[in-house]
């Protein structure tokens, strides 16, 4: 029997995970955060992830991460609880998304070490055991899938999606349609950083959903893009992409980690306290942080204007 994939109607939010001074995890923040973005209209929340800095949090620490976050959501979207590392560690986190209410997992890569597409299969398939949930497996890092390999986890009934974050197009598009010739009809999402830059190119190969750190980080802007994407609005997405989105990538790509460091640098501008990011990951300088609060003014901008816009295009189309 087929296990059903969670229905994703939305930009997928990949939340932060905010921490004290102290550096505990802040779950009062947390809860706030989530709540805060649900009125954006997210078509799932995935806690303790990359953007949630799943590399610095311990067994515990993201479990508590995926409690809260279901208490905050209430079932109005799905929630996908990453898992992930050491197998010990994913089979650990798996159980405990489960325990937790989660509706399934984005299973990141292992720790330190890479096998052959065979032993990858096996690891995503102990780890898919270890739970009753869904898996949407993260193709990057040490995880780098086959068409052979997705082919043969298309036969398990927990691997329900793909989500591709090496950006590597010819090899996407092989394995999307080695997927399609298994009759399963898997969910494929685009995982790159600053996804809105590329999606256009992803969905040209039949994988049309994305992942948004930038919804975190500035919802109203990033709900604009997803919505002007979705109604074939170009004109307003092309905006947004040369307004907003280009800065934000030039900044990010000053320094390694700015994937997630600008996002919680951004929250901070805004007025939630999500504290600092864990090392090794660096927080942006003063310079840097300026230059974001000026890319967030003109989103912030740009999504007042051209949000009445677009409504109104989609209206007349």
């Amino acid at each position: 029997m087929t296990t059903s994939a969670p229905a994703f109607d939305g930009v997928l939010f990949f939340p932060v995970t905010p921490f004290t001074v102290g550096g505990a995890v802040h779950l009062d923040v947390l809860a706030e955060h989530v709540a805060s973005r649900l009125p954006f209209a997210p078509g799932g929340v995935f806690p303790a992830c990359g953007t949630g800095e799943f590399h610095a949090l311990s067994a515990g620490e993201a479990l508590d991460v995926v409690r809260t976050t279901v208490q905050a959501v209430d079932g109005r979207v799905p929630v996908i609880a990453g898992a992930g590392g050491p197998l010990g560690h994913a089979v650990e986190l798996a159980r405990g998304a489960s325990e937790a209410g989660a509706d399934g997992l984005l299973l990141l890569p292992p720790y330190l070490v890479s096998g052959t597409p065979a032993g990858l299969v096996a690891w995503v398939e102990a780890v898919a055991a270890a739970s009753d949930l869904p898996v949407i497996v993260y193709h990057r890092g040490t995880a780098r899938y086959t068409a052979d390999a997705v082919t043969r986890l298309a036969e398990n009934p927990k691997v329900v999606g793909f989500k591709d974050g090496t950006g590597d197009i010819g090899l996407a598009q092989e394995i999307v349609l080695a997927a399609e010739a298994t009759g399963r009809d898997l969910q494929f999402f685009n995982g790159l950083l600053t996804a809105e830059l590329s999606q256009g190119a992803y969905r040209g190969i039949g994988i049309p959903l994305y992942s948004s750190a930038a919804f975190a980080m500035i919802p109203e802007l990033a709900a604009l893009h997803y919505r002007a994407y979705v109604d074939g609005d170009e004109a307003t997405r092309m905006s947004l992409l040369r307004e907003f989105y280009t800065p934000l990538v030039r900044l990010r790509d000053e320094t390694p980690g700015f994937g997630v460091s600008l996002i919680k640098a951004g929250l901070r501008l805004r007025g939630l306290d999500v504290g600092s990011v864990r090392p090794p990951l660096v927080d942006p300088t003063p310079e840097q942080e300026s230059r974001l609060g000026a890319i967030l003014e003109t989103g912030l901008a740009l999504a007042e204007r051209l949000a009445p816009a677009a409504a109104a295009d989609a209206t007349a189309r």
